[in-house]
């Protein structure tokens, strides 16, 4: 695990700490605020004073995405923590309820730029073995932040007059902290660095992120992240030795291969497509590795979610999720430092720092068998003044130099390589066909490559190979591959210069920004019906209803009953046990912590929410049966214990994971911003008419419509919500346009 993300992410999320200590502060205050400003007459008033913050977090988030998408999201966060700071200072002083409602709304300002963008940020500066569980932190601090500010509120209201100007200001002393993180010590998103084609300061950021220098694949990745859309398909592969694989074999199915050196000098991997098994040609050609389509067309479960669990079914059972047969496996394609003579790109304007004519090692090489791996930065090499051409004699043949610097390093030594997270690599390969007219025409293809079996797997139609069997015995495994045009690649350049899959600097790219006609585009609009869904469902499900107003939920169960003889206030009790039931959520959280990386987002769901509505079942029923006094009060703190417990651990911090992980870079800012809309919106109507609700149809009315809502969370989940642990970000939204395409396929057949 990288230490450097993990404390990333954990400073990161004390934002969200923040946030749960308001949520705990204002649940516990609004009791002695009500009865200075006489409120308990005005239920519209008090549901106002705690949705304010509600409102002020649903304006900013209208612009929050957009804005982060321009200046970052480092700027976003410690603007967060001044609004934070500055609203406790109000709220310490507000001598009126106009002068409170102001305060909460600036905090609201604070708590809406960091509930919408920590995730983002997280997922952002994450490895993907681990992103899951550093995204879970946000669920963790927030919850944390509430029982510390519970445990205080409880404390001050044992004081004789109670002073709930100091339950609310103290907020301002943990957000002078979070202040002094965002501005020491977080760094902004490589990603987002890419983006803006900053990619010296991208580089920097993610040696430290990683404790390594080379993180050449993630900087490729994140280049290759930039786009949106495109026309993506799946194919088939098989990796083995290369002499087991490429002997014998027909012509016409070896000019397909892409030959993979290893990093032990001389030892050479050929994965070869399988002939025939290209899954995209037609929506209902996924059959030998997803299973019919046909089938899936007469169900009601997206063919999206099918798609994504393909991935996961087939994955060594590793925790590491690396490579069985490839423990070194390369992420093939050298890197500019590493290159006897280079070139570097000035971030500003994207140009180079001499003009002299340049080459890429992708599109050709100096003999038959060193065919150059395409860079993703245009560099001089030792090939300068050689033809460089594309390679025809070898078709769409894309190999790694034996001798390539990225193999080898000081001294011969040999150098450890890595892919792009999560089992996957990346890869390039020139591909040419013949134009109607008989010229030739050619241009680079993306693979995402992903290991499927283990060494020796026989199965399915991977047994043989167009032309001949697999050696008995052999070592090989069964892959994957997503295949798509680099996200840079743009074939008008081809007759200008002979360049590699970036055509052009990300910077270039970077001044087109984002744009809504993105949003239409297939992937990122069923991405968007996934987010908006989960984040609607999660706030009906009453979480934030329950939360804020705990106390004054566990006081009408009669909670008192039980601590009767400690010779304290009924406020006092709900407070405690307020508090007490935000401590059980700790190692609940704990727990999801643990299993969102291994069982993953959507299982963790499909088994939570079942106890949910379990729970509020029982919380109906001992509201409508006259138990007695205290087995219903019993009745009602289990079930809420309960209930918050599993929320926490799967409906609490999966939907924020979900939407920080579906969307391309190039507008997840605004996406987000999409979710986030909905998140807020959605808990304003619920926060302010919880009061109202409770007064006209009681507990047992409230958690009737929440249970509702969870069995409709229940079937959404399981029809449209795809599993992504563990998968890099940029290859989660190429399988989105994937899904996309092929829903659209089978919908017009």
């Amino acid at each position: 695990m990288q230490a450097g993300a993990v404390l990333i992410a954990f400073a990161a999320a004390i934002g969200n700490l923040l946030q749960g200590w308001d949520n705990a502060t204002i649940a516990g205050s609004i009791l002695y605020i009500k009865k200075e400003f006489n409120l308990e007459s005005q239920p519209t008033m008090e549901g106002l004073i705690v949705a304010m913050s509600l409102i002020g977090a649903t304006i900013i988030t209208t612009f929050s995405g957009a804005v982060s998408d321009s200046i970052g999201r480092r700027p976003m966060l410690i603007i967060s923590s001044v609004l934070y700071f500055i609203s406790g200072l109000i709220m310490f002083w507000s001598p009126t309820v106009y002068v409170l409602l102001l305060a909460r709304l600036i905090d609201g300002f604070g708590i809406g730029l960091a509930v919408t963008l920590v995730p983002v940020y997280i997922s952002e500066t994450a490895p993907s073995d681990i992103r899951g569980l550093l995204n879970t932190f946000p669920q963790f601090t927030g919850s944390a932040g509430m029982f510390l500010s519970y445990c205080m509120v409880f404390g001050m209201s044992l004081m004789a007059q109670p002073n709930w100007r100091l339950m609310l200001g103290v907020l301002f002393i943990p957000s002078l902290l979070y202040f002094i993180l965002t501005i020491f010590f977080l760094p902004e998103s490589p990603r987002w660095l890419v983006s803006k084609g900053r990619m010296a300061e991208a580089k920097q950021v993610l040696q430290r992120l990683r404790g390594r220098e080379d993180v050449s694949g993630e900087m490729a990745l994140l280049v290759e992240g930039l786009g949106v859309g495109g026309e993506t398909s799946i194919e088939e592969y098989i990796i083995g030795p290369a002499g087991e694989l490429a002997d014998d074999q027909d012509p016409a199915t070896d000019k397909d291969k892409i030959m993979l050196y290893g990093p032990e000098e001389g030892l050479s991997w050929v994965a070869k497509p399988v002939t025939g098994q290209s899954i995209l040609g037609s929506a209902l050609g996924l059959t030998s590795r997803h299973g019919s389509m046909a089938n899936q067309g007469s169900t009601l479960v997206d063919p999206l979610v099918t798609l994504f669990g393909s991935v996961h079914e087939k994955l060594p059972e590793m925790g590491s999720m690396r490579s069985t047969l490839f423990p070194n496996f390369g992420s093939m394609f050298s890197t500019a430092e590493q290159q006897p003579k280079t070139e570097q790109w000035d971030e500003e304007s994207g140009r180079r720092d001499d003009d002299d004519e340049y080459a890429s090692e992708g599109a050709g090489g100096d003999s038959d068998d060193n065919v150059h791996t395409p860079l993703l930065s245009r560099q001089t090499t030792s090939l300068e003044g050689k033809d460089l051409v594309p390679p025809h004699a070898h078709g769409s043949t894309f190999s790694m130099r034996r001798n390539s610097s990225l193999m080898q390093a000081n001294a011969g030594e040999a150098v450890s390589s890595m892919g792009i997270g999560g089992g996957w690599q990346l890869a390039w390969k020139w591909s040419e066909r013949e134009s109607a007219d008989g010229k030739k025409e050619g241009g680079f293809k993306r693979i995402y490559l992903h290991q499927e079996g283990v060494p020796g797997s026989r199965r399915g139609s991977l047994v043989s190979l167009p032309g001949g069997e697999i050696p008995e015995g052999g070592e090989y495994i069964q892959a994957a591959a997503l295949v798509s045009q680099p996200a840079l690649y743009t074939k008008d350049l081809m007759g200008q210069k002979l360049v590699g899959p970036a055509m052009v600097h990300p910077s270039e790219a970077a001044t087109k920004g984002p744009s809504w006609r993105d949003l239409f585009e297939g992937g990122v609009k069923q991405a968007l019906i996934v987010g908006v869904g989960i984040q609607f469902l999660q706030q009906f499900a009453g979480i934030n209803g329950v939360l804020y107003y705990t106390p004054q939920i566990l006081e009408q169960a009669g909670v008192e009953v039980l601590l009767k003889n400690i010779g304290i206030s009924s406020d006092s009790v709900s407070l405690l046990i307020s508090a007490l039931t935000t401590l059980l959520m700790l190692p609940s959280i704990g727990v999801a912590m643990k299993l969102m990386d291994i069982a993953g987002r959507r299982s963790l769901l499909l088994r939570t929410i079942p106890v949910l509505i379990a729970s509020l079942i029982v919380l109906i029923l001992s509201n409508l049966i006259d138990l007695g006094t205290v087995l219903h009060a019993v009745l009602s703190t289990v079930s809420v214990i309960i209930y918050f417990c599993c929320f926490v651990m799967g409906f609490g911090p999966i939907p924020n994971i979900l939407c920080a992980e579906i969307f391309p870079t190039k507008v997840r800012g605004l996406c987000i911003a999409i979710c986030a809309l909905t998140f807020w919106i959605c808990d304003i109507i619920v926060t302010y008419s919880l009061p109202v609700m409770l007064t006209s149809i009681g507990l047992a009315g409230v958690f009737g419509i929440y249970a509702v809502v969870c069995i409709l969370a229940m079937v959404f989940v399981y029809l449209k919500v795809p599993e992504t642990k563990g998968m890099p970000l940029e290859v989660i939204t190429e399988f989105f346009a994937v899904g996309a395409r092929a829903k659209t396929e089978m919908v017009s057949n």
